[in-house]
């Protein structure tokens, strides 16, 4: 017979485990993305066994002790990064502040590194999006061919609207409008917006629609007629990015801040950027859209030899009115 030790004991009369099944449904009720659900239950769910396996954890003071040697067993056995512990700390103290253990102003989220986001340049993108036109015929609709042309469409979407690949999948032919390029997008926190795309995305709409031949209300489809998953378009992706012979980790991550910081290297202003991305908060844009200092050096310098031309010219003008 197992022996229920203290620890148990005092944490199923503080009813932890429910509380994380609590606070989980709580969270789906207010429209979490099911990834965030799933991150939040095994973080919760992770630590939950850690404590399991102390021998007196008997009080909420002692809650917070263990809380604390788990951070330090992720750090130094684990070797997790400082952005996983941040998220970690947050995590498992808003499920102290649900569950009323009242120890969270003893909890300092560790600091978190700002590393930028990777991109694809415009020739990656390109080479990316065609990587597997030599094998796609258009006078064929065989389900290999079908499925080259949806793959291509999948890469213009996400490149040319800046899509969540979560918002790919779930993406209705009813949210696309022909006449207007737009599409109504339904994003995190169920909150729409409108993305944009062009001439080109919107003949390879009506072509793949044309050749795929089976009635759904999802554009995006499987060959044997089912809504694809992220997992299959970050496979897909991967494997034509091989075959363009692009050497970076290409993710729908990436394709996103791809659309992002092209957008602004050419003039985009950043607000719009953050509208067509669906960004709630400006500086989340300001992370995402990092210029590179290349790019960042012809703005400046552009900007100062205007400048001083424009002094220039003033200064000529002046001089012409006072006959100098």
């Amino acid at each position: 017979m197992e022996t229920i030790t203290l620890t148990q004991e005092y944490l199923d009369e503080i009813e932890f485990e429910e509380n994380i099944e609590d606070y989980i449904l709580e969270m789906d009720i207010q429209s979490y993305s099911s990834n965030t659900l799933r991150t939040y239950k095994s973080i919760l769910t992770n630590f939950y066994n850690f404590l399991l396996k102390q021998k007196k954890v008997n009080s909420q003071k002692a809650i917070l002790r263990s809380f604390k040697k788990y951070l330090q067993y992720l750090k130094r056995d684990k070797e997790v990064s400082q952005n996983y512990l941040y998220l970690v700390t947050v995590v498992i103290k808003k499920f102290f502040e649900f569950s009323e253990i009242d120890v969270t102003d003893e909890i300092k989220a560790p600091k978190r590194t700002k590393s930028l986001p990777k991109s694809l340049n415009e020739q990656e993108v390109y080479d990316l999006i065609h990587a597997k036109d030599d094998d796609y015929d258009p006078e064929k609709s065989n389900p290999q061919n079908i499925s080259r042309l949806r793959n291509k469409l999948i890469l213009t979407l996400l490149y040319s609207t800046g899509l969540r690949v979560s918002e790919l999948t779930k993406l209705k032919i009813t949210a696309i409008d022909e006449e207007e390029r737009t599409i109504r997008v339904r994003g995190k926190g169920e909150k729409d917006r409108i993305v944009i795309f062009d001439d080109a995305t919107l003949n390879l709409i009506h072509e793949y629609l044309e050749k795929r031949n089976m009635d759904s209300e999802y554009l995006f489809l499987s060959q044997e007629g089912n809504t694809l998953s992220s997992r299959y378009i970050q496979l897909m992706i991967k494997d034509y990015a091989k075959d363009a012979g692009i050497t970076k980790k290409v993710t729908p991550h990436v394709m996103r801040h791809s659309f992002a910081t092209h957008l602004l290297k050419n003039g985009v202003d950043i607000r719009a950027i953050q509208q067509l991305l669906g960004h709630s908060n400006l500086s989340t844009t300001q992370i995402y859209t990092s210029v590179d200092m290349h790019t960042l050096k012809n703005v400046y310098d552009d900007a100062w030899s205007s400048r001083d031309s424009n002094i220039r010219k003033t200064q000529e003008e002046i001089n012409a009115s006072l006959n100098l």
